[in-house]
């Protein structure tokens, strides 16, 4: 084997021992320590672990983009091959290897990107929100006044294209920012969902009561529409995160500077489980009041929980009119 292309086992633990925040800062990112991990300004859902190791709290990336050790970071962020990213790291932390092989500057720069940004276009309303009534309503067993109230107050509505339900999120200004579409026909418990182009993803479909100083904080706008339903609960913030990156709670604090407790009522799988810990601790260190407020252990989410309750409930009274 070529020996630019073969390592010790020495030289890989040296590459794997080298402070991943220091690496990071040399690329031109801004590293803050928040409790037991480190952070990135730039990219805010990023943790750092015993600065060795860094994880994406995001699921925007796939399996290999998400998370790692020093050689994935500067695989992913400064597009390195996994050979090049260990001699880099070799290089960095000052040790001089044998043989002939090219030296790597330490000082490198990683240039962000400029992308051209879309202009944010809201899609054309359909002259009526039938199809959406009938999908959250049926499909979603939402009842019709909890439907009603999301669409008198303007933070959702039908397309006209596809007939997709548009769920928006405001600023504190009420000009929409950001806005996510569901499609009213799921296959095999699938459905259709993307974001309109040009939005803005620090923002997320949220409800805002002036008087209440607490923020319920969820995954998907369908399961905060459930919990309204479940708790009548139409005083207290809500925020949908609509992924598991925090910088929609990032923005709506910075907004609303009046709240001081975050209530996490991520799902109850492993990456909900996940990130409610990162983010409870994240936001504890930073003076929030914070609480874990899923749905029951038996329930993914809130709005598995109501539907199955409707079913309980309209079992028992179908079993009578059989019964006749």
């Amino acid at each position: 084997m070529d020996e630019r292309r073969s390592f010790t086992a020495e030289e890989l633990a040296i590459a794997k021992s080298v402070d991943l925040t220091a690496v990071a800062a040399s690329l031109g990112y801004t590293v803050k320590k928040i409790g037991r991990y480190h952070t990135l300004k730039e990219m805010d859902s990023i943790r750092i672990y015993n600065r060795t190791n860094w994880f994406r709290w995001s699921r925007e990336y796939e399996k290999g983009n998400n998370g790692g050790s020093q050689i994935d970071f500067l695989r992913v962020f400064a597009g390195m091959e996994v050979k090049e990213a260990v001699f880099w790291l070799l290089d960095f932390s000052g040790y001089r290897r044998s043989g002939n092989w090219e030296e790597k500057s330490a000082n490198l720069y990683v240039e962000k990107k400029k992308e051209r940004k879309k202009k944010f276009v809201l899609p054309a309303p359909a002259r009526n929100n039938d199809y959406l009534y009938s999908y959250l309503t049926g499909d979603r067993a939402l009842n019709r006044h909890t439907v009603e109230y999301f669409v008198k107050y303007g933070l959702i509505y039908e397309e006209k294209s596809h007939h997709n339900i548009v769920f928006k999120g405001n600023d504190v200004q009420g000009t929409t920012r950001f806005a996510s579409m569901r499609g009213v026909s799921d296959h095999e418990g699938k459905g259709f969902k993307c974001d309109v182009a040009g939005n803005d993803k620090n923002y997320g479909f949220n409800v805002w009561y002036g008087k209440s100083d607490e923020v319920m904080v969820f995954e998907a706008a369908i399961d905060l529409m459930s919990y309204v339903e479940i708790r009548g609960d139409y005083v207290t913030n809500k925020l949908a995160l609509g992924m598991l990156s925090d910088a929609p709670l990032t923005t709506f604090l910075r907004e609303h500077p009046k709240v001081r407790k975050i209530s996490f009522c991520l799902d109850n799988d492993r990456p909900g489980r996940e990130a409610t810990e990162a983010l409870m601790e994240k936001y504890y260190g930073l003076d929030y009041e914070v609480e874990d407020c899923p749905p029951p252990k038996s329930f993914k989410d809130y709005n598995q929980w109501l539907q199955t309750v409707k079913k309980c409930v309209l079992s028992p009274v179908q079993e009578k009119k059989k019964v006749r």
